[in-house]
Order: structure tokens, then sequence, then C-alpha cells
């Protein structure tokens, strides 16, 4: 039998995303230990290893949170030649003012290639586009009707030599806009707070996939991007900045982060209780998502040090 730390581990998951899951998803009936520790077999561990591939592959955890391990081997199998499941990188034409610099300053592996990118759609006829490119991702904090247009030419010059789908993503944009373009086989969604989620978003547009209906599916939280360790850091190297923009956003997020795990260690008197503090502790987990993606876009801009990196 494994502890969380050890199967995790040998999953290929971060311990965070396990505890995710089994709260959210109730993934096995792992058993107990005396002190009242997970402990899971090996047969449970290798169905882990199993739901983590699958995810990698752009497959939702809540669906497959209730399939039979023959069920997942079967799917894993029928992806093996899909080549957009073969982990290759996405190939997209990138245009927008911040995912740029966003893609270009993420030290992890995203499983997205940057063959061309420019700030507006006016840009789009100017690029070199090469003709291996495979997504059109555009990036419109505020999306109208009045982009239709130069959204049409735009894809419209990058469809000329090749790129197959188009990723459209907002901050703030009307329900008959979005309903516009996704006739027309765009693929919409908010500005992700996690970037890991936009190859997701580039597979499921090559796909031809849309995105579940407003509300259908769980939501789900990303494991923190900062520890408290980074936290202090980039608040420590704010000072040498004229704002103090860097010392507030990580206050804030030290104090979401140590919400966060409160609101899952709580104890809890009745079933409510629980339901209540999983509710809180969702709230924390997605508020600290998006003010995470507020302090990388801040790190870019005004060069401070992000994790990987030398202050």
């Amino acid at each position: 039998m494994y502890r969380s730390g050890a199967a995790a581990r040998l999953a290929g998951l971060p311990v965070e995303t396990l505890r995710i899951w089994e709260r959210r998803y109730r993934l096995s009936d792992a058993e107990r230990s005396e002190h009242g520790q997970r402990l899971y077999s090996a047969e449970q561990v290798a169905r882990l290893s199993l739901l983590k591939q699958l995810v990698d592959q752009g497959h939702a955890i809540g669906v497959l949170a209730g399939l039979a391990r023959e069920q997942l081997q079967a799917m894993l199998a029928a992806g093996a030649g899909d080549p957009r499941a073969s982990g290759a990188p996405v190939r997209i034409v990138l245009v927008g003012p911040s995912l740029a610099r966003r893609v270009a300053a993420e030290r992890q592996g995203l499983g997205l290639e940057v063959r061309a990118s420019c700030v507006r759609l006016e840009q789009v006829a100017e690029l070199d586009t090469p003709n291996d490119a495979q997504v059109l991702v555009v990036e419109l904090s505020e999306l109208d009707d009045n982009a239709l247009p130069l959204l049409a030419a735009a894809r419209e010059t990058v469809g000329a030599v090749g790129v197959a789908a188009t990723v459209v993503l907002y901050r703030f944009c009307a329900s008959a806009t979005i309903r516009a373009l996704r006739a027309q086989g765009c693929l919409v969604a908010r500005v992700p707070a996690d970037l890991g989620e936009l190859a997701l978003l580039c597979r499921s547009a090559l796909a031809g996939q849309r995105l579940p209906a407003q509300g259908a599916a769980a939501p789900t939280v990303t494991p923190p991007r900062f520890d408290d360790e980074a936290l202090a850091t980039i608040s420590a190297a704010g000072d040498r900045v004229s704002c103090d923009c860097p010392r507030h956003l990580t206050d804030l997020l030290l104090m979401l982060g140590s919400f966060e795990r409160y609101s899952a260690q709580c104890a809890n008197r009745n079933p409510e209780d629980a339901l209540l503090h999983s509710r809180l502790e969702l709230a924390a987990g997605q508020a600290r998502m998006v003010l995470e993606g507020a302090l990388m876009d801040l790190a870019v801009t005004d060069g401070l040090p992000l994790p990987g990196q030398q202050a």
C-alpha cells in the first residue's frame, strides 16, 4: 500500500492535484491507516496513472472519474494513434497584447509552439505565417460585433496557408457575439487564468470539439503556481519598481492560499458543513487562479523573478 505522496509520485501527479480529485470526484475507496492517512493499492495507482495520461490528452477529469480501468485503457489505446494526442506541441499563430508575453515567459512546457504573432488583428495580413501552423489564437479583452469582420479576414488570411482552427479568447463579450462566432466554427472561451488550459483549448479546436454548455461541467481549480517562498521573492523584488502592486498582489495571494488550505482542512460537523467548506475552498482557489494570472502579467511587465528564474 502507498501513501498519498508516493501514489501521486508514481502516477505522475502533483499530490495536491490528487487531493483535489479525491475530494471532488471520489476517485477511489482508498483505505486509511491507523493514523487516518489514505493508502492506495498498486491497482489504484495504475488507475491514477491512466487518469493522468488521459487528462493530459485533453479529457475532462469529471467525465473520466466514473469510468472503470478497462474503459480508461480502451480510451488511451484509441488515442494512441491520434496525432492530437501524441504530445507534440500545437503550432499556433497568436494575436493579442498580453498572451504572447505570457507564453514566452512560461518556463514549463505548455504544449504550444508560437509560429507567428502580432498584437492586433489588422496586422495578421502582414505576418509571414508558415504553412505548418495549425491554430489561430486571438485574444480580445472586450469582444464585440465590430471585431467580426476583422476576425473573418484574419481567418481567411491564415486559412490560405493551412491553419485549420480558430480559438477566440475574451474577458468581456455579449452572448450574441459568442453565438455568432461559434456558428462560424470558432472555439470561443474566456482568457484562461492558467496557460496550461490554452493547449487543451487548441487541441479541442483541432478536434472540432465544442466547449461544454456554461455550467455543465464541474468547476476545477489548478494547484498553486507560486509557493510562499516564490511570492516572498517577487514581493521583495517589487521594491525596485515604482508602485506597490507586487507587494499588494503577493499579500493577497498569501492570504488566499492560506484560506484555501484552511478550508480544505477545517473540521466538519455534518455533511452540510462539509459542503460549505468545499465551496469556500473552491471560491478561494478560483480567486487565487485569477490573481496568479494578474501577478504573472505584472511580473513579465516589470521584469520580476518568476519561479525557475534567477532574481
